[in-house]
């Protein structure tokens, strides 16, 4: 049975983008004066249809997985690291979970297919298709019937949690060379182009991986769909999240997009469902070279270049304050009327 997909609407209301655009511009500044704060504010506004947006429970959805394709050296650390760092996440000791905590973003980890057995606690869903993909180099890394489980477990989890703010999180080693592959398919780019050093890889090992991956796109070359490309390439904590990002835009959710791997679920989910994009913010534009090629394709502007490329969610973490200050003050800062400030005077 063919998995049946969210539907996700245009957002068409010209009417609101209008006066979001008045209030903005009544707010007691010079007109423009917030910057790109303004652009994101009336982006807020109209995700969530509001003149006066607010973001409640956000949600942090770190989703993990191992690859095959690990096992061929396309990254700097050993797959044994996906497991460890999901109990990092779950122990509280990892890079996002102290941002989230920070931040007050409720935090769930997905093993979507991590090679090691968890032992069910709070804040761990376990939706675990295989114990990792198979090798891309050697055949699909995913079945079309675990893509598509991997998919509706995505659309699942989203429905179960509450608010109308989703961060996007991801784990697993070798999971760059996975959305390498996605952009250099879907966009027609160069795969050298797409392909960075990853969790830190030297100039030879990079050489090597560039060499890779531009065998299996070719062994590859029938999956010319997002979903047959999808299942090519993987992986399952990206299938997870093309799930995850659909039903979220359905809901009408505010899509806080991490870094290269998570934008690449993205990529997959627009692919699907144009509009997607409409609902997304970009956090951080990363150290990852593809990652400036994919925020170009999707059309979204970061919100900040720290030259992170760790994953995790922990961009989107560190970007959420930004969110929660675009709706304040679109909520909260007085107008010229309502302050009784003089507005310009042109004459």
């Amino acid at each position: 049975m063919t998995l049946e997909l969210p539907t996700v609407d245009k957002l068409d209301d010209v009417a609101l983008a209008a006066q979001l655009q008045r209030r903005i511009d009544g707010k007691t500044k010079p007109l423009g004066a917030l910057g790109r704060l303004e652009a994101l504010a009336l982006r807020l506004g109209l995700i969530l249809g509001s003149e006066s947006p607010a973001l409640l429970a956000p949600q942090m959805l770190v989703c993990a997985g191992d690859h095959g394709l690990a096992a061929r050296g396309v990254s700097a650390y050993p797959s044994d690291v996906t497991w460890q760092m999901v109990e990092n996440f779950l122990a509280g000791g990892a890079a996002v979970s102290v941002l989230a905590r920070q931040h007050g973003l409720a935090l769930t980890v997905v093993d979507c297919g991590v090679r090691h057995e968890f032992a069910p606690r709070e804040g761990l869903a376990i939706r675990k298709i295989a114990p990792g993909t198979t090798d891309a180099s050697t055949g699909p890394a995913m079945s079309a019937a675990q893509c598509d489980e991997a998919m509706a477990n995505g659309i699942e989890l989203v429905r179960t949690l509450p608010g109308n703010a989703l961060l996007l999180g991801e784990m697993g080693i070798g999971n760059t060379s996975a959305a390498s592959l996605l952009l250099a398919r879907l966009t027609g780019l160069d795969i050298d182009a797409c392909t960075g050093s990853g969790t830190g890889l030297d100039a030879d090992g990079l050489a090597r991986k560039r060499r890779l991956l531009r065998e299996v796109l070719a062994l590859h070359a029938d999956a010319g769909t997002p979903l047959t490309a999808l299942a090519a390439f993987g992986g399952f904590e990206i299938a997870t999240l093309v799930g995850a990002v659909l039903q979220a835009a359905h809901e009408r959710r505010v899509i806080v997009v991490d870094g290269f791997i998570a934008g690449t679920a993205v990529l997959v989910a627009q692919a699907l469902r144009p509009h997607v994009v409409q609902r997304c913010v970009a956090a951080h534009e990363s150290a990852e070279p593809g990652h400036r090629l994919l925020l170009d394709a999707l059309g979204l502007e970061a919100l900040l270049r720290l030259d992170l490329r760790l994953g995790e969610g922990s961009g989107a973490a560190l970007a959420w304050p930004l969110l929660e200050s675009a709706c304040r003050v679109l909520r909260e800062m007085a107008s010229f009327e309502s302050a009784g400030v003089s507005q310009r005077d042109d004459t």
